[in-house]
């Protein structure tokens, strides 16, 4: 080889070379963190999608995309609040991406649809919003590579039902959206409301998405004490406004979503007086939720809702996970393993998990409210916290064994024995 040839090919040979001695074969032995993330944005739904991603976004904003030393890449994809399209929708970040872990669902039926894939292709999924109950109750043997990070359905009811007894209430009339999460959380009112000596003398369910409930309104028994309504989307802006408008006066009462912050903003004074339990409030009076709500609102121009700091959250988790692993991903069983044994100092309170992979956490009774909060200026409908139950797991206030004994809840479960 001649030594012009040799100066010509020097700097290429020294440069790989250098190639095999730098950062990109560490970087190939610490893999990026795929994160695959369902959820609607488009449809009647988007902007409970946008909160989703959002939420998990700014947290990702806030550590610069690293999780223990390993970057991030966070995959979205729309689901259009459809359960069928969020199977192709995970099967294609599992195939396709070929991520670690996907996240996410909006409706419970969407969880019911998404865990049987984590199963079958062996893929992590964390649930930060569907809420399907039998999730981690009677179906979770079935998928053993599933997980949630927020709540199950009546897991905020059933405290709730035995507060409502506690107010005085005799008689409640339910209306809710026909389908699973509507079952779950009416049911569970109804299971504890009962249990307490209070009687569900009515229910009336209606399809997801009704925005005219003009054919609905006059059904509804008049000698009820209180109105317990289940909405989700636009249903929870339109319900009470139509309530309203038919000359209904009474403060009603209902399930998280129904005055959750996502469509709070929007209401008017016919929600004043309404309560609701949930696991957040953005009223919530602690420091690390008033910082939260400041930097949230300052950075996308609204207050966060439960679908924001859900997701929040469960970046806060899985971050902290990824971290005990020196920014190793250990494996879809190791992580179900970790997560299940952490606690967690979050936004929302303090959370462990029980036995069944779902979140032990408080529960807020929250009271629609106009008033000034966090320094802002103006009068604002907030979801003011009256009552806090500390540690409530997904049974509430009955046994284990017992419970899991009855039927999940749905349309005919429990029976509407008071109902004529």
């Amino acid at each position: 080889m001649t030594s012009k040839l040799l100066r010509r090919l020097s700097p290429m040979l020294l440069g790989g070379f250098a190639i095999a001695l730098s950062p990109l074969s560490t970087a190939t032995a610490q893999e990026e963190l795929r994160i695959g993330f369902v959820a609607p944005t488009t449809g009647i739904f988007a902007q409970i999608g946008k909160d989703m991603v959002d939420g998990f976004q700014m947290y990702l904003d806030e550590v610069k995309g690293d999780f223990g030393g390993v970057k991030v890449k966070f995959i979205v994809e729309d689901e259009q609040g459809k359960p069928d399209t969020a199977v192709t929708k995970a099967k294609k970040l599992i195939l396709q991406d070929k991520v670690h872990m996907f996240i996410g669902g909006l409706l419970a039926s969407t969880g019911y649809a998404l865990a049987p894939v984590s199963t079958e292709y062996k893929t992590l999924y964390i649930s930060s919003i569907s809420a399907a109950d039998d999730l981690t109750q009677r179906d979770l043997p079935k998928f053993p590579y599933f997980i949630r990070t927020s709540w199950t359905s009546s897991q905020p009811s059933h405290p709730f039902g035995q507060w409502a007894c506690e107010q005085g209430f005799k008689k409640v009339a339910a209306v809710g959206a026909d389908y699973a999460f509507g079952y779950e959380v009416i049911g569970g009112f109804q299971r504890a409301f009962e249990a307490c000596g209070g009687q569900v003398i009515q229910k009336i369910w209606v399809p997801l998405g009704t925005k005219d409930f003009g054919p609905y309104i006059p059904t509804i028994k008049q000698d009820a004490d209180r109105i317990f309504s289940l909405m989700v989307g636009p249903a929870a802006l339109q319900f009470p406004k139509q309530m309203r408008s038919s000359g209904y006066r009474k403060p009603m009462i209902g399930g998280g979503t129904s005055y959750d912050e996502f469509v709070l903003p929007a209401m008017g004074d016919e929600v004043i007086g309404h309560t609701s339990p949930l696991q957040y409030s953005a009223a919530l009076d602690t420091p690390k939720n008033a910082a939260f709500v400041k930097a949230y609102r300052s950075k996308y121009g609204k207050v966060p809702s439960y679908y924001s700091e859900s997701n929040y959250t469960t970046a806060q988790m899985i971050h902290e996970l990824i971290k005990k692993n020196n920014g190793k991903f250990p494996g879809a069983e190791a992580f179900i393993k970790q997560l299940s044994a952490m606690k967690f100092d979050t936004i929302r309170g303090p959370v462990a998990f029980d036995d069944m992979r779902n979140p032990v956490q408080n529960i807020y009774v929250k009271k629609v409210e106009k008033k000034k909060m966090f320094g802002y200026p103006k009068d604002e409908l907030w979801n003011t916290v009256i009552k806090t139950y500390p540690n409530v797991s997904q049974f509430g206030q009955f046994q284990k064994a017992e419970f899991l004994k009855t039927p999940v809840y749905s349309r005919d479960y429990p029976p509407c024995k008071h109902c004529n």
